[in-house]
């Protein structure tokens, strides 16, 4: 039965390990070759927000699954937000 407190916990631990690895390619792959022309600054910057509020949230539950999952992938948008402001700015500087 879906009710046993180890059984959820293994579903977050799951979930959140599915979520958060799916995540990993597009930070590498946005990493190396630091094109970011098909990133939305505004939804990075709402996604990123919105992580580390569910990361926020997590810690005042105590709920590592949650905890874990959005302390990885706040990091990984970060990254790629970090990433896209530089990049734009360098390419406006060039242009000036």
């Amino acid at each position: 039965m879906l009710t046993s407190p180890d059984l959820i916990e293994w579903i977050g631990y799951a979930a959140a390990m599915l979520t958060t690895c799916s995540f990993v390619p597009q930070a590498v792959l946005t990493l190396r070759t630091r094109d970011v022309s098909g990133i939305s600054t505004g939804m990075y910057t709402s996604f990123t927000l919105g992580v580390a509020l569910w990361f926020v949230y997590g810690l005042s539950m105590g709920a590592w699954p949650i905890i874990l999952a959005n302390a990885v992938t706040l990091v990984l948008a970060a990254t790629i937000l970090g990433t896209k402001l530089v990049v734009e700015r360098q390419q406006a500087i060039r242009t000036d």
